[in-house]
C-alpha cells in the first residue's frame, strides 16, 4: 500500500471518529454508537498499519521481523467483524445482542489464533508488502494467512449480503447507507479473494505478485472508505435533511425581512448576522429579526385592510390559511410604510412617541392575532408573489386618510 494513501485514508477516518467522540462520551452505553466508532477506529488502524513505512517502523521497534503482519491482520479481522455487528444492531430484532456477542467471541478467537500461529511460524525475512505470497508455503504462517483471509471473506460476505438484502426493505438515508456499506463489503471481498488466488497460485508453483499487492490493496482501500461512508450516511443523513429544511425556510423568509429592513436598521432591532454558522442558527436569527420588527408595528396596523384583503384572497384562492397569510402580508407592508412615514415625514419625528392606534383595542387586536412562527413563511411567500399584496402598495396613503378622518 502506498504510504501517503494509507496515511490520508487513516486521517480521514480518524477525523470522523474525533467528530463522533463527544457523542460517544455522552452516550458511552449505546452499543450502536460504540460499534460505529469501532468501525471508524479500526478502519483507520488498518490503513495505518498497512502503510509500508509503518510496517518497517513496527518491525524495527518490536525487533521482530514482520511483527506488523499479525497486527495488521488482527485489525482487518476486527474491523470486518465490527461492520457485521453494526448491521446486526441496525437490523435489531429478538436476540440481537446475543448474535453480536457470538460474532465478538468468534472473531476474538480468530485474532488469538493469528497471534499463536505467528509465534509458531518462522518469518526471518522482512516483507513489507507481499508477506502473504512470500510465506504462503511456510508452516504455521501458511495457516495464519489462510485463517485471516477466510475469516475476513466470511465477515464481509455476510455483511454485504445482509446490508444489500435489508436495503430493499427500507428507504431514505438508511437505504443509502446500507447500499454503500454493501458496496464496501463487496470491495472487501475482492481484497480477500485476490489474496487467496495469489496464495493458491504460490501453492501451485506460480507467482502473481501484483494480484496480491496492487489489486488487493486497491480493493481494500476502496472498501474501507465505502464502509466508513455507509456507516456515516444514516447518522449524518437526518441532520443534513434538517439543515436543508432550515436553509430553505431561511431563504423563503427573505422577502419578509426585506420588508422590515428599514425599521430593523433605524431602530437597531437586528442582532449582528451570525457568520460561519449552521442554517438552523441563521434561521433563528432571521426569525428573531422579523419578530422584533413586527413588535413595532402594532400602532400602525390597519384592521380594515386585513379584513378586506383576507376576504378578497379567500374569494380568489378558497384557502383560509393562504388568505390569512396574504392579508397579513398586506397589513405588514402597509404598516411598515406608515411607520417609516411617521418616522421621516416631520423633522424631529424620530424623537416623538409612536402614533397611537386609530381606535381603541386595535393594538391589542394585533398583539393577540399576530402571526406565529409557522405562518411567517406563508406571509413571506405572499409578499414575494401575491397580486393582492402588490395592489395594496398604496395602502399607507389610504391608512393615513383613515387615520386623519378618525
Amino acid at each position: 500500500m502506498n504510504g501517503l494513501l494509507g496515511y490520508v485514508s487513516c486521517a480521514v477516518l480518524w477525523l470522523v471518529l474525533v467528530v463522533k467522540a463527544p457523542d460517544l462520551v455522552r452516550h458511552r452505553e449505546d452499543p450502536y454508537l460504540r460499534t460505529i466508532c469501532a468501525v471508524l477506529g479500526l478502519g483507520g488502524l488498518c490503513f495505518l498499519l498497512g502503510a509500508p513505512p509503518t510496517v518497517g517502523a513496527v518491525n524495527r521497534l518490536g525487533q521482530i521481523p514482520n511483527l506488523a503482519a499479525p497486527l495488521t491482520y488482527a485489525a482487518i479481522t476486527a474491523c470486518s467483524a465490527a461492520s457485521q455487528i453494526l448491521v446486526v444492531l441496525w437490523r435489531g430484532g429478538p436476540g440481537v445482542h446475543r448474535t453480536a456477542r457470538r460474532w465478538v467471541l468468534a472473531y476474538t478467537g480468530v485474532v488469538l489464533c493469528i497471534a499463536v500461529l505467528f509465534l509458531l511460524g518462522d518469518a526471518p525475512v522482512e516483507r513489507r508488502e507481499d508477506l502473504d505470497t512470500y510465506y504462503a508455503t511456510t508452516p504455521y504462517l501458511r495457516e495464519m494467512i489462510l485463517l485471516y483471509l477466510v475469516g475476513h471473506l466470511t465477515a464481509v460476505s455476510v455483511t454485504g449480503v445482509s446490508a444489500l438484502r435489508w436495503a430493499r426493505e427500507v428507504r431514505g438515508p438508511l437505504r443509502a447507507g446500507l447500499i454503500t456499506l454493501g458496496a464496501g463489503a463487496v470491495c472487501g471481498a475482492g481484497y480477500s479473494l485476490s489474496k487467496l488466488v495469489a496464495v493458491a497460485a504460490r501453492w501451485s508453483g506460480q507467482d502473481w505478485p501484483s494480484l496480491g499487492t496492487d489489486v488487493a490493496q486497491a480493493a481494500a482501500g476502496l472498501g474501507a472508505l465505502l464502509t466508513a461512508a455507509g456507516v456515516l450516511i444514516p447518522v449524518a443523513g437526518p441532520r443534513l435533511a434538517e439543515w436543508r429544511r432550515a436553509w430553505r425556510t431561511y431563504v423563503r423568509l427573505a422577502p419578509l425581512e426585506r420588508e422590515l429592513d428599514d425599521i430593523l436598521a433605524r431602530r437597531r432591532l437586528r442582532l449582528p448576522r451570525p457568520r460561519w454558522s449552521s442554517p438552523a442558527t441563521r434561521l433563528i436569527w432571521r426569525q428573531t429579526s422579523i419578530h422584533n420588527g413586527l413588535s413595532h408595528l402594532d400602532a400602525h396596523v390597519d384592521r380594515e385592510l386585513y379584513d378586506e384583503t383576507r376576504e378578497a384572497a379567500l374569494r380568489t384562492t378558497g384557502d383560509p390559511q393562504r388568505a390569512a397569510a396574504t392579508a397579513w402580508a398586506a397589513v405588514i407592508s402597509a404598516a411598515a410604510r406608515v411607520c417609516l412615514t411617521d418616522h421621516d415625514g416631520v423633522p424631529g419625528a424620530a424623537d416623538r412617541a409612536p402614533r397611537q392606534p386609530r381606535y381603541a383595542g386595535e393594538s391589542e387586536w394585533f398583539q393577540e392575532r399576530a402571526p406565529g412562527t409557522d405562518a411567517l413563511v406563508r406571509i413571506a411567500d405572499a409578499l414575494a408573489g401575491s397580486p393582492l399584496v402588490r395592489a395594496t402598495a398604496g395602502a399607507p396613503a389610504v391608512a393615513a386618510e383613515r387615520s386623519s378622518a378618525v
